[in-house]
């Protein structure tokens, strides 16, 4: 019998994986011969999708943007042996692209058939949870802090000081929630896991159940991403029939319950205290805080909230201990981060490495320059919110405190680039608008602030009193960056004053940017 692999995932979809895995079924039917068609994750190697792989004794052999009318010829000249053609990458192991990768968080994705357990298993998974069952709560939760994990949502708290909070707390019920509503531009990490290797998410969300004394998870997945939500609610039943979630998870006297929840489109629900709002029935806006979550949270219980990249390397840590995971990264940022490569790139994906690789490295080396050919202008780290960064960035470590450094933020490591035919006086006023649009509502610096931003934008691309607009422009956004609930209306500066800063002549400014 012959494996070969087509993924699943919705980028490989999107490029007809569907019909290339119907039309490998039907040719080896046809033609009498023995194979097996196995629907795993993406590589990442988006740019090659479909990426079809076939098992050999010398290993998986890939194949690139593979159609199904290609099939019949394929397998007539060799396709389930591995055999050379112009589409053969050769061993996908051995690609450049992935054997300088460190995958951790994505070790199973694009190995792995995502809905096989025995799959899972055979290949690291469980082995965290069935330690982390052998152990106190408090050294799970020790565990965690002694990694060095941080939040790969966005601000980069230590997971396991929010972690530790809960199991503090005294009460009756507690909650584990996952924030899976991935709406940042560049960003689809989350949405690549859930779909390519959905047990790694379930297994972590039980660990920090364990860990803290909760009984109940959610995932809040954002309504764009149906089939992500598809194979995670078929998981969750797997996980239900092989008793790894329920009253007794794998045997021991732990509960675990595991359900999803999906949004509504609204990209402030990406916002913690907004998405408890969400899963309690009630409109997306964001909360006041103090309490914190983590004291009062979803339906006034404490809760963990964590976002997906964040629980998926929990298995790992308490797999192979605290220490491994530290022992990659730099500073403050441990770990591995997972890079997401977009925009006008060469070759977009996904990135697993240690913190600590240069921005320049990343975009020009992995990512291969743009896609054009033409020169990088400028690149926006973070989702629509985040700074632009120009080429004198290209030194620039991938760390939480080192961009912070250059007015940056790493968010959920998605890396958007352009070219030098943007105008950056529009992405400026785009972010104005995105926020006017998304705006919860609640606080008028967000609200009106923004809707204003728009406004005095165009008044200085015009050439309208530049100065005392440009004056204006700046006052707002320390408005907007200190008196915003929420990092909604607080980080839509960010990008407005890194593209004036850098970018002046888009502006079509004559006097100097303060």
């Amino acid at each position: 019998m012959t494996k070969v692999f087509v993924p699943m995932d919705s980028a490989a979809l999107s490029m007809g994986a569907n019909e290339v895995a119907q039309a490998i079924t039907d040719q080896a039917t046809k033609s009498g011969l023995d194979v097996t068609v196995v629907r795993n994750g993406s590589r990442g190697m988006l740019w090659l999708e479909p990426l079809v792989e076939v098992e050999t004794e010398a290993g998986r052999i890939g194949y690139a943007n593979v159609s199904a009318d290609q099939i019949p010829d394929l397998i007539a000249t060799g396709l389930l042996s591995g055999s050379s053609h112009d589409s053969c990458l050769g061993l996908v192991e051995e690609l450049d692209f992935l054997k300088n990768q460190t995958r951790i968080t994505f070790a199973r994705v694009g190995v792995t058939d995502p809905l096989s357990l025995v799959d899972y298993e055979a290949n690291g998974g469980l082995k965290g949870l069935r330690n982390a069952i052998a152990m106190t709560p408090a050294k799970i939760v020790d565990e965690v802090t002694d990694s060095g994990l941080r939040g790969r949502g966005g601000a980069g708290f230590p997971a396991g000081i929010k972690w530790k909070t809960v199991l503090n707390t005294e009460s009756d019920q507690k909650y584990i929630c996952c924030n899976a509503d991935e709406g940042d531009s560049g960003t689809f990490a989350d949405r690549m896991l859930m779909e390519g290797d959905p047990f790694t998410l379930i297994e972590g969300m039980i660990i920090a159940g364990i860990a803290v004394g909760a009984t109940q998870g959610l995932i809040y997945v954002r309504s764009e991403y149906p089939h992500a939500i598809d194979v995670l609610n078929q998981a969750i039943q797997i996980a239900i029939e092989h008793k790894v979630l329920g009253t007794s998870v794998l045997g021991s006297e732990f509960s675990f319950n595991l359900e999803v929840r999906v949004g509504a489109g609204s990209y402030v629900c990406g916002e913690e205290t907004a998405m408890l709002e969400s899963l309690e029935g009630k409109r997306g806006m964001v909360r006041a805080k103090p309490p914190i979550p983590a004291l009062v949270g979803l339906f006034g219980k404490p809760t963990v909230i964590n976002n997906v990249m964040t629980l998926a390397a929990v298995p790992m840590i308490l797999a192979d201990g605290a220490a491994s995971y530290q022992s990659f990264g730099v500073d403050r940022s441990r770990g591995t981060q997972v890079f997401q490569l977009a925009g006008n790139i060469l070759r977009g994906g996904i990135v697993e490495l240690p913190f600590g690789i240069t921005l320049g490295d990343l975009v020009n080396k992995v990512g291969g320059g743009t896609h054009s050919g033409r020169p990088v202008k400028t690149v926006q780290i973070g989702g629509p919110l985040g700074a632009y960064l120009g080429v004198e960035s290209w030194d620039v470590p991938m760390g939480y405190e080192s961009l912070a450094e250059v007015g940056g933020m790493l968010g959920h490591g998605g890396i958007v680039i352009f070219d030098d035919t943007v105008n950056m006086a529009k992405q400026a006023r785009f972010a104005m608008e995105f926020c006017a649009e998304e705006s919860c509502g609640k606080c008028t610096p967000c609200r009106i602030g923004s809707t204003r931003g728009v406004e005095v934008i165009d008044r200085i691309v015009a050439g309208e009193e530049q100065a005392k607009n440009l004056e204006l422009l700046e006052d707002l956004c320390e408005v907007m960056t200190d008196g915003s609930l929420c990092a909604m209306g607080g980080l839509t500066p960010l990008p407005v004053r890194s593209a004036l800063k850098l970018f002046p002549a888009d502006f079509g400014i004559k006097v100097e940017v303060k």
